[in-house]
Protein backbone atom coordinates (compact mmCIF):
# COMPACT_ATOMS: atom_id res chain seq x y z
CA UNK A 1 0.00 0.00 0.00
CA UNK A 2 1.31 3.34 -0.91
CA UNK A 3 1.75 6.10 1.78
CA UNK A 4 1.50 9.89 1.89
CA UNK A 5 0.90 12.29 4.29
CA UNK A 6 1.23 15.73 5.82
CA UNK A 7 3.97 17.22 8.20
CA UNK A 8 3.67 20.57 10.09
CA UNK A 9 3.11 20.92 13.78
CA UNK A 10 0.83 21.21 15.59
CA UNK A 11 -1.54 19.69 13.36
CA UNK A 12 -4.65 18.94 15.02
CA UNK A 13 -7.96 17.91 12.77
CA UNK A 14 -6.25 17.92 9.61
CA UNK A 15 -8.57 18.51 6.46
CA UNK A 16 -5.95 16.72 4.23
CA UNK A 17 -5.83 13.63 5.82
CA UNK A 18 -9.82 12.79 5.80
CA UNK A 19 -10.05 14.19 2.12
CA UNK A 20 -7.42 12.36 0.90
CA UNK A 21 -8.85 8.97 2.43
CA UNK A 22 -12.07 9.45 0.97
CA UNK A 23 -10.80 9.73 -2.66
CA UNK A 24 -8.31 6.83 -2.55
CA UNK A 25 -12.00 4.77 -0.81
CA UNK A 26 -14.29 6.37 -3.26
CA UNK A 27 -11.39 5.72 -6.19
CA UNK A 28 -10.43 2.21 -5.04
CA UNK A 29 -6.75 3.59 -5.13
CA UNK A 30 -4.71 1.26 -2.81
CA UNK A 31 -3.38 3.98 -0.79
CA UNK A 32 -3.21 5.48 3.04
CA UNK A 33 -2.69 9.18 4.29
CA UNK A 34 -1.46 9.54 7.95
CA UNK A 35 -0.32 12.69 9.83
CA UNK A 36 3.38 13.13 10.52
CA UNK A 37 3.15 16.14 13.77
CA UNK A 38 6.97 16.44 13.89
CA UNK A 39 7.86 19.09 16.50
CA UNK A 40 11.17 19.89 14.60
CA UNK A 41 12.17 19.91 10.83
CA UNK A 42 15.44 17.69 11.76
CA UNK A 43 12.44 14.97 12.29
CA UNK A 44 11.92 14.94 8.44
CA UNK A 45 14.54 12.53 7.38
CA UNK A 46 13.58 9.98 9.47
CA UNK A 47 10.02 10.24 8.39
CA UNK A 48 11.47 9.68 4.82
CA UNK A 49 14.10 6.58 5.72
CA UNK A 50 11.26 5.02 8.31
CA UNK A 51 8.26 5.06 5.74
CA UNK A 52 9.50 2.90 2.61
CA UNK A 53 6.30 3.01 0.90
CA UNK A 54 5.98 6.71 1.12
CA UNK A 55 4.89 8.46 -2.37
CA UNK A 56 4.21 12.12 -1.50
CA UNK A 57 3.76 14.41 1.27
CA UNK A 58 2.00 17.77 2.07
CA UNK A 59 3.70 20.82 3.80
CA UNK A 60 2.05 22.90 6.59
CA UNK A 61 2.92 25.65 8.88
CA UNK A 62 5.63 25.84 10.07
CA UNK A 63 7.88 23.83 7.48
CA UNK A 64 6.84 25.22 4.17
CA UNK A 65 10.50 27.49 3.73
CA UNK A 66 12.33 25.04 6.12
CA UNK A 67 12.09 21.77 4.51
CA UNK A 68 13.72 23.16 1.52
CA UNK A 69 16.98 22.62 2.52
CA UNK A 70 15.87 18.54 2.63
CA UNK A 71 15.08 18.51 -0.82
CA UNK A 72 17.38 17.14 -4.18
CA UNK A 73 15.13 19.38 -6.36
CA UNK A 74 12.91 21.83 -6.29
CA UNK A 75 10.02 23.37 -9.58
CA UNK A 76 10.96 26.31 -10.90
CA UNK A 77 7.54 28.10 -9.19
CA UNK A 78 8.26 26.76 -5.91
CA UNK A 79 11.73 27.97 -6.17
CA UNK A 80 10.85 31.99 -7.28
CA UNK A 81 8.12 31.61 -4.35
CA UNK A 82 10.52 30.28 -1.62
CA UNK A 83 8.07 28.09 0.20
CA UNK A 84 7.24 24.37 -0.78
CA UNK A 85 3.77 22.32 0.89
CA UNK A 86 4.13 19.31 -1.48
CA UNK A 87 7.22 16.83 -1.66
CA UNK A 88 7.28 13.71 -4.45
CA UNK A 89 9.56 11.44 -3.51
CA UNK A 90 11.14 9.08 -5.85
CA UNK A 91 12.83 5.49 -4.76
CA UNK A 92 15.18 4.93 -7.30
CA UNK A 93 16.61 1.07 -8.01
CA UNK A 94 19.99 1.99 -6.58
CA UNK A 95 17.67 2.31 -3.30
CA UNK A 96 18.80 6.12 -3.11
CA UNK A 97 15.65 8.23 -2.14
CA UNK A 98 15.16 11.71 -4.05
CA UNK A 99 12.62 14.32 -2.70
CA UNK A 100 11.41 17.05 -5.21
CA UNK A 101 9.28 20.44 -4.14
CA UNK A 102 6.72 22.10 -5.14
CA UNK A 103 3.66 24.26 -4.39
CA UNK A 104 0.24 23.91 -4.86
CA UNK A 105 -0.65 26.60 -2.46
CA UNK A 106 -0.44 29.49 -5.49
CA UNK A 107 -2.58 27.32 -7.39
CA UNK A 108 -5.52 27.33 -5.25
CA UNK A 109 -5.28 30.66 -4.08
CA UNK A 110 -5.37 31.99 -7.58
CA UNK A 111 -8.30 30.24 -8.99
CA UNK A 112 -10.05 30.69 -6.38
CA UNK A 113 -10.00 34.79 -5.80
CA UNK A 114 -9.79 34.77 -9.72
CA UNK A 115 -13.65 35.11 -9.89
CA UNK A 116 -14.29 37.36 -7.06
CA UNK A 117 -11.36 40.06 -8.49
CA UNK A 118 -13.15 43.15 -9.71
CA UNK A 119 -11.72 46.10 -12.32
CA UNK A 120 -10.63 48.59 -9.01
CA UNK A 121 -8.88 45.47 -7.06
CA UNK A 122 -5.46 46.46 -7.92
CA UNK A 123 -3.47 46.30 -4.81
CA UNK A 124 -3.95 44.30 -1.53
CA UNK A 125 -2.31 43.54 1.67
CA UNK A 126 -1.06 40.45 2.50
CA UNK A 127 -1.02 39.47 6.56
CA UNK A 128 1.59 37.43 7.47
CA UNK A 129 5.20 36.94 6.03
CA UNK A 130 5.24 32.97 5.90
CA UNK A 131 5.66 30.40 3.72
CA UNK A 132 1.49 30.52 2.77
CA UNK A 133 2.20 34.51 2.16
CA UNK A 134 4.78 33.87 -0.29
CA UNK A 135 2.77 31.95 -2.54
CA UNK A 136 -0.12 34.37 -2.02
CA UNK A 137 2.15 37.44 -3.30
CA UNK A 138 3.61 35.40 -5.74
CA UNK A 139 -0.10 34.19 -7.23
CA UNK A 140 -1.40 38.23 -6.97
CA UNK A 141 1.69 39.33 -8.74
CA UNK A 142 2.91 37.30 -11.15
CA UNK A 143 -0.45 35.74 -12.00
CA UNK A 144 -3.14 38.53 -11.60
CA UNK A 145 -1.48 41.36 -12.23
CA UNK A 146 -1.75 43.12 -8.50
CA UNK A 147 0.34 45.23 -6.29
CA UNK A 148 0.98 44.08 -2.65
CA UNK A 149 2.30 45.13 0.13
CA UNK A 150 2.95 42.82 3.55
CA UNK A 151 1.82 43.83 7.25
CA UNK A 152 3.39 42.03 10.37
CA UNK A 153 3.88 42.63 13.61
CA UNK A 154 7.46 44.13 12.52
CA UNK A 155 8.72 46.58 9.90
CA UNK A 156 11.16 45.68 7.64
CA UNK A 157 12.59 46.60 3.90
CA UNK A 158 8.96 46.09 2.26
CA UNK A 159 6.76 45.12 5.70
CA UNK A 160 4.50 47.50 7.33
CA UNK A 161 3.17 46.68 10.71
CA UNK A 162 -0.22 46.76 11.58
CA UNK A 163 -0.55 50.35 13.32
CA UNK A 164 0.35 51.52 9.70
CA UNK A 165 -2.97 50.40 8.43
CA UNK A 166 -4.50 53.26 8.42
CA UNK A 167 -8.50 54.11 7.07
CA UNK A 168 -6.52 55.68 3.95
CA UNK A 169 -4.26 52.53 3.15
CA UNK A 170 -7.58 50.53 3.09
CA UNK A 171 -8.86 52.57 1.11
CA UNK A 172 -6.07 52.10 -1.42
CA UNK A 173 -5.47 48.78 -0.65
CA UNK A 174 -9.05 47.00 -1.10
CA UNK A 175 -8.01 43.76 -1.04
CA UNK A 176 -6.56 42.24 2.08
CA UNK A 177 -5.70 38.38 2.32
CA UNK A 178 -4.66 37.10 6.20
CA UNK A 179 -1.60 34.68 5.76
CA UNK A 180 -1.64 34.01 9.44
CA UNK A 181 -3.41 31.73 11.98
CA UNK A 182 -4.46 34.57 13.97
CA UNK A 183 -8.85 33.76 14.52
CA UNK A 184 -8.16 29.98 13.66
CA UNK A 185 -9.76 27.59 16.06
CA UNK A 186 -9.67 26.99 18.60
CA UNK A 187 -9.12 31.07 19.30
CA UNK A 188 -11.64 31.78 17.35
CA UNK A 189 -12.62 35.54 19.38
CA UNK A 190 -9.39 36.63 17.69
CA UNK A 191 -8.73 38.30 14.41
CA UNK A 192 -5.66 40.82 12.71
CA UNK A 193 -5.98 44.52 14.60
CA UNK A 194 -7.81 46.61 11.27
CA UNK A 195 -9.73 49.37 10.79
CA UNK A 196 -12.44 47.79 10.26
CA UNK A 197 -14.68 50.26 10.37
CA UNK A 198 -13.12 52.27 7.58
CA UNK A 199 -14.13 49.55 4.93
CA UNK A 200 -17.10 49.21 2.27
CA UNK A 201 -18.17 47.12 -0.27
CA UNK A 202 -15.35 47.94 -2.75
CA UNK A 203 -13.38 45.51 -0.29
CA UNK A 204 -12.29 41.84 -0.56
CA UNK A 205 -11.68 40.07 2.57
CA UNK A 206 -9.79 36.57 1.69
CA UNK A 207 -8.95 34.31 4.66
CA UNK A 208 -6.70 31.60 4.51
CA UNK A 209 -8.05 29.83 7.60
CA UNK A 210 -11.50 27.62 6.85
CA UNK A 211 -12.08 26.71 10.71
CA UNK A 212 -13.84 28.22 11.37
CA UNK A 213 -15.82 28.82 8.36
CA UNK A 214 -16.25 32.45 9.08
CA UNK A 215 -13.16 34.05 11.38
CA UNK A 216 -13.67 37.38 13.03
CA UNK A 217 -12.01 38.66 10.45
CA UNK A 218 -14.15 38.14 7.94
CA UNK A 219 -17.18 38.95 9.96
CA UNK A 220 -15.87 42.62 10.85
CA UNK A 221 -15.23 42.67 7.41
CA UNK A 222 -19.00 41.91 6.15
CA UNK A 223 -20.82 43.95 8.68
CA UNK A 224 -18.93 47.04 6.74
CA UNK A 225 -20.42 45.95 3.13
CA UNK A 226 -17.01 44.02 2.20
CA UNK A 227 -17.12 40.39 0.00
CA UNK A 228 -15.41 37.78 2.29
CA UNK A 229 -14.08 34.09 1.42
CA UNK A 230 -12.75 31.76 3.47
CA UNK A 231 -9.25 29.47 2.67
CA UNK A 232 -11.28 26.14 1.81
CA UNK A 233 -11.72 26.30 -1.89
CA UNK A 234 -8.39 27.20 -2.33
CA UNK A 235 -7.57 24.24 0.09
CA UNK A 236 -9.57 21.92 -2.48
CA UNK A 237 -8.04 23.06 -4.86
CA UNK A 238 -4.37 22.78 -3.46
CA UNK A 239 -5.22 19.18 -2.59
CA UNK A 240 -6.08 18.55 -6.42
CA UNK A 241 -2.78 19.88 -7.45
CA UNK A 242 -0.71 17.97 -4.98
CA UNK A 243 -2.56 14.68 -6.58
CA UNK A 244 -1.07 16.03 -10.07
CA UNK A 245 2.06 16.87 -8.65
CA UNK A 246 2.78 13.71 -7.06
CA UNK A 247 1.80 11.48 -10.00
CA UNK A 248 2.89 13.72 -12.94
Amino acid sequence: MDRYGLIGYPLGHSFSKDFFNDKFKDEGIDAEYVNFEIPSIENFPDIIATNNNLKGLNVTIPYKQQVIGYLDDISKEAKEIGAVNVVRVFREHNGKTKLKGYNSDVIGFVKSIEPLLKTHHRKALILGTGGASKAVKYGLENNLGIETLYVSRTSRKGVITYKDVTPDLIKEYEIIVNCTPCGMYPKTEECPELPYQAMTADNLLYDLIYNPDETLFMKNGAEHGAEVKNGLEMLLLQAYASWDFWNE
